[in-house]
């Protein structure tokens, strides 16, 4: 299928992202870095990209400057003159002088550009998940059924319904019913133990879309996605289809990944360091696109007999130098620089971070640009790490962006 100007894509991609915090303090949730050399809006955009989606607003809000920059320096693979493009679309102000209050409120706020480009679908993504999907199956699925909005799911365990939204389909897989984190959703028509969840991932026919986001504006809700217009349109008999996710990932089990909180972006980050993670970063058919600044290889210096440079278990981006430090189960961002004696275990350091010499860190979350000066330990004495630092329900200290330790 030819999607030429029939579709028009809408990333959400300005929230605040308030359980990552404090890697979301100078930054919003997409442009936070992941496995070492990407940011997370990277992952929604490769899937545009490779599915041929080349028409993309990213609607844009808090803190955006970061993401404005990643996009310039690594999304420029798009022909303007064939109609293709990433344009960033900040709050305008135009039918409300004010900020973007749901996910649905970002997308009425910007009715103008559907106005603009009068596509024949809408494909409404966000920009905080990690997942492999090709969206060209899933918009010719939204065109057989002709459906007015077309849901992308994956199933979950169903004691997990607290977590997300969930659907509820019928055996032509028409959504019959819709629950917002329910204590125990509807099971899976086929899986009882299972529930189909909302990826965030829709295709809306223009006219319908249009039409749900001025009345439900007009009875002033919460103006969400999830909470608003989806329950609404099921109500009222509209013709909303789920779309069982089919996952490019190429492994045993499905991967869509919600990076929710401090905990679930370190467990993610390290499963990619496993010897057979479940996230495959190095399949060739379907690459993750970001940008990489330009340096050398990385390298792992032997400073002296008593001080050798070793990383084990670990993923090292381009420039980062180790040397004669031992990293163990870590990722280690680009242009990072770890000194003599130093020891890092089941940590990750994001760029341009600068670890002083004898140093021990473990289980730490290093933001970029942080200075840690020489003998500092971290993650041994919760009460200590208590003192400077935030630290994660699940024993994860954080060191944010700019930081500089004083002794």
């Amino acid at each position: 299928m030819d999607l030429g100007k029939k579709l028009l894509t809408l990333i959400m991609a300005g929230g605040r992202g308030e359980r990552l915090y404090p890697l979301t303090r100078t930054r919003a949730k997409p442009a936070v870095c992941f496995g070492g050399d990407y940011r997370i809006i990277d992952f929604t955009l490769s899937n545009c990209f490779n599915s041929g989606v080349r028409a993309i607003y990213l609607l844009t809000q808090y803190r955006s400057i970061t993401l404005d920059r990643h996009i310039r320096k690594a999304w420029n693979l798009f022909r303007r003159e064939f109609d293709e493009f990433i344009d960033s679309v900040p709050p305008q102000h135009l039918i409300a002088n004010k900020w973007y209050e749901g996910t649905a409120d970002s997308v009425y706020q910007n009715i103008h550009l559907l106005e603009e480009h009068r596509p024949e679908l809408v494909m409404i993504l966000s920009g905080d998940h990690i997942y492999k999907m090709n969206y060209r199956p899933l918009i010719e699925y939204h065109r057989e059924k002709g459906a007015d909005l077309t849901v992308a799911t994956v199933d979950m365990p169903i004691d997990q319904s607290a977590r997300f939204g969930v659907l509820e389909m019928d055996g032509e897989r028409r959504v019959v019913g819709f629950e917002e984190k329910p204590e125990r959703g509807k099971p899976h028509p086929d899986f009882l133990d299972r529930i189909l969840t909302n990826m965030g991932v829709y295709v809306f026919d223009t006219k319908a879309l249009v039409k749900e986001l001025i009345e439900d504006y007009k009875r002033g809700t919460s103006r969400d996605f999830g909470h608003n217009i989806i329950p609404q349109m099921v109500g009222k008999g509209r013709a909303v289809y789920g779309y069982e996710f089919v996952d490019l990932n190429k492994k045993t089990s499905k991967y869509w990944r919600d990076i929710g909180d401090l905990d679930s972006y370190y467990v993610t980050n390290m499963d990619l360091i496993q010897i057979s993670p479940e996230f495959n970063l190095y399949d060739t058919d379907w690459p993750i696109h970001s940008h990489r600044p330009q340096g050398p290889s990385a390298k792992v210096i032997n400073e002296s007999a008593d001080r050798r440079g070793s990383a084990a278990d670990s993923m090292l981006s381009s420039s980062a130098i180790i040397s004669g430090a031992s990293v163990e189960r870590s990722i280690v961002g680009y242009h990072v620089r770890v000194f003599g004696g130093t020891q890092i275990s089941d940590s990750i350091v994001l760029p341009k971070a600068r670890i002083g010499e004898n140093c021990r860190i473990h289980r730490a979350i290093i933001d970029e640009g942080a200075e840690i000066p020489a003998g500092t330990i971290i993650g041994e004495n919760p009460k200590e790490d208590a003192r400077q630092f935030q630290i994660s329900p699940g024993g994860i200290v954080v060191v944010p962006s700019g930081y500089v330790i004083k002794n």
